[in-house]
């Protein structure tokens, strides 16, 4: 994990953390949206403050496009920067560090699709997050498209982990409530699939049980109110925890999935995870009941004289409840999925790496089952 600065306006420390990394000139990678909201004003000014030279790019689009994170690294070449600071949600940061890459190892962004691929280290790198939702300023993640495969790339290395992540709750004020639903369910998804994973450890499963009850007792508030400042925060601090936790748990079907819809279609990547969730309980029950117990102990369900299997119901359809609850998509249908497009849609998905830390095991036969059920 990172250095970690979180509480309300930390944001005013992006310069300073970056001089403390060395930082002379720094590349500011942000998107329209958050210029928009005025908090890059905030960090520019952070940046004059600590006496940084920047650049700042913003051609960044939702589910970010492998030529993006070209353009960016041309751009920071261009400028002669020596740090960068990434100040958005997941697609600024995602796109920011594979930006990165690029400027240290140079090729082709596909080239580093995978675990382990990257073998340079990479500039100085201080992420700011915005949306309580990706948890990817704390991660080992980027996740990119491949415009010409149409698909998403999921490349996965611990230089990707940043050296200091900032987490100001204050940027939550500005967000929409179909974005706060949206990125809240992703957060639940994060907690809820990295503490099923394979891969979960003593230490992930803090985060992630954290995340879970916080979510479980923020996310409405957060969703009825831009003026909640409990709910932003705690929903902030939920975002970092099942950050934290996936980016060293790992995964499951549920990301692989997303991430092979996003790949295609413009679609919402935390409405994805919203629809998918719940299916995907359901299929992982089976595999360690045991989990999805605590899971509905922790979403607040009273599962006293449940067995286990009733009580893995119980958090299936508390996160039915939620998701309708907020106004979150509930058919793959409403966002423009269609039945002819499962088929390819399966075969990718059971290539992305999050599908090895699955609970259960998963066909292709299974995952076009999952689309049906959520279509």
């Amino acid at each position: 994990m990172p250095e970690v600065i979180f509480g309300s306006g930390s944001l005013k420390q992006v310069g300073e953390s970056a001089v403390r990394l060395g930082a002379r000139n720094v590349l500011i990678v942000t998107d329209p949206g958050v210029m928009e909201a005025g908090w890059l004003d905030q960090v520019v000014e952070s940046c004059r403050d600590a006496g940084l030279s920047y650049a700042c790019f913003h051609d960044v689009t939702p589910n970010p496009k492998d030529f993006e994170a070209e353009q960016g690294a041309i751009f920071y070449k261009e400028h002669e920067c020596d740090a960068m600071i990434g100040v958005g949600g997941g697609s600024v940061i995602d796109i920011y560090k594979a930006v990165a890459i690029l400027v240290t190892n140079g090729g082709k962004i596909s080239d580093y699709e995978g675990v382990d691929r990257i073998e340079v280290p990479l500039p100085p790198l201080v992420m700011a997050g915005t949306t309580a939702g990706s948890g990817s300023e704390v991660s080992q993640f980027s996740v990119i498209v491949d415009t010409e495969l149409k698909k998403k790339m999921t490349i996965v290395s611990k230089s990707l982990v940043p050296d200091i992540a900032i987490v100001d709750p204050e940027t939550l004020s500005t967000k929409s409530v179909r974005l706060t639903a949206s990125t809240g369910l992703d957060v639940l998804t994060h907690a809820i699939e990295s503490f099923v994973s394979v891969a979960a450890t003593p230490m992930t499963d803090v985060f992630a049980k954290n995340a879970i009850r916080l979510v479980a007792e923020n996310l409405r508030s957060s969703v009825a109110s831009k003026l909640n400042t409990e709910a932003k925060e705690n929903m902030a601090m939920a975002s970092l925890q099942a950050g934290l936790a996936f980016s060293n748990a790992i995964l499951g079907a549920v990301h692989a999935m997303s991430h092979s819809i996003g790949g295609r279609y413009p679609m919402l990547h935390g409405d994805v995870n919203a629809v998918l969730l719940p299916h995907v309980m359901e299929f992982n029950l089976l595999a360690n009941p045991k989990r999805f117990r605590e899971i509905a102990e922790l979403l607040g369900e009273n599962i006293n004289g449940l067995s286990l299997a009733e009580a893995g119901k119980k958090a299936i359809d508390h996160v039915k409840s939620l998701s309708l609850d907020i106004g979150a998509p509930q058919r793959l249908s409403e966002m423009g999925f269609e039945e002819h497009m499962i088929e390819a849609i399966s075969e990718i998905a059971l290539q992305d790496a999050c599908m090895i830390t699955n609970p259960r095991d998963i066909t292709v036969l299974d995952v076009k089952n999952l689309l049906r059920k959520a279509l």
